[in-house]
């Protein structure tokens, strides 16, 4: 059986996200293969580090959708419609990058693991190759009404064709609009999508909002959503201890996680 951990790497920023995430899969000891899917968008300097590390590189390109479909999933129409709230998109994201992640299920895997390049693996994930598809954690951040929706940061999946083609057919329907963009889009293809404990994506808002479901022994995987860790933002106080964090898987030196304080 073929497994793969896959992320997408859709600029600069992307990249150096990827090379602490790969880091982090490292450190796991995970004998999976690590698949790098990029985009025209990424200069080939930023990529050569994860060369580097290991990473199989695929060159991908956008998704074959109408001219509809990209003028309303524009960065002016996703973020027009919908501005973010609670925290702040960096400048570099751009929402139709977010559908190149389908790409994934056109794969040479049996089953793969999809992380964003925003979050780090603590532990070895390996387990996930057996869990059935779609696997995803509920968007859980700022309170247990979140664990209706699910967070596509990491999710199992089945390569197939097959299944890639229908994707197509719904994705770029007359009139189809996915206010976030990959995430509402797999919500409603996989309705029955099963989910992950939030151990397995633990969003970086829920270390100040809810801090009693923060518990270092047993968090899988931190994603940092929003602002991003290599960034300089408002929210860097609030979050030092998980800069700190990446900045040391970035760097290919991590802690011992048992030295790690939960928050108070």
């Amino acid at each position: 059986m073929k497994t793969a951990y896959v992320t997408l790497v859709s600029n600069a920023d992307f990249a150096l996200g990827a090379k602490a995430l790969l880091n982090s899969l490292n450190v796991t000891g995970t004998q999976s293969e690590c698949v790098v899917l990029h985009t025209g968008g990424v200069p080939s300097e930023a990529l050569d580090p994860l060369v580097a590390l290991g990473a199989k590189m695929i060159a991908v390109d956008h998704l074959p959708v109408s001219d509809a479909f990209n003028v309303a999933h524009s960065k002016q129409e996703i973020h027009g419609k919908n501005p973010f709230t609670k925290g702040e998109k960096p400048a570099f994201h751009t929402p139709l990058d977010n559908f190149c992640k389908l790409r994934l299920w056109q794969l040479p895997y049996d089953r793969v693991v999809f992380l964003d390049a925003d979050t780090l693996v603590l532990r070895n994930i390996d387990v996930l190759f057996d869990y059935p598809e779609f696997c995803a954690a509920p968007n859980v951040y700022e309170s247990l009404s979140d664990f209706h929706r699910l967070n596509s940061g990491i999710f199992t999946a089945r390569p197939s064709q097959e299944t890639f083609d229908a994707m197509l057919r719904r994705l770029d329907a007359p009139g189809a609009f996915w206010k976030r963009t990959d995430q509402t889009f797999l919500e409603s293809f996989f309705p029955s999508w099963h989910g992950l404990p939030v151990t397995f994506n633990m969003l970086q808002y829920a270390w100040f909002n809810l801090p009693d479901l923060w518990r270092w022994d047993s968090i899988n995987v931190v994603h940092y959503q929003y602002e991003k860790p290599w960034q300089d933002h408002a929210k860097v106080e609030q979050l030092r201890p998980l800069i700190e964090l990446w900045r040391a898987y970035a760097e290919g030196t991590p802690p011992d996680l048992t030295t790690l304080a939960n928050p108070t």
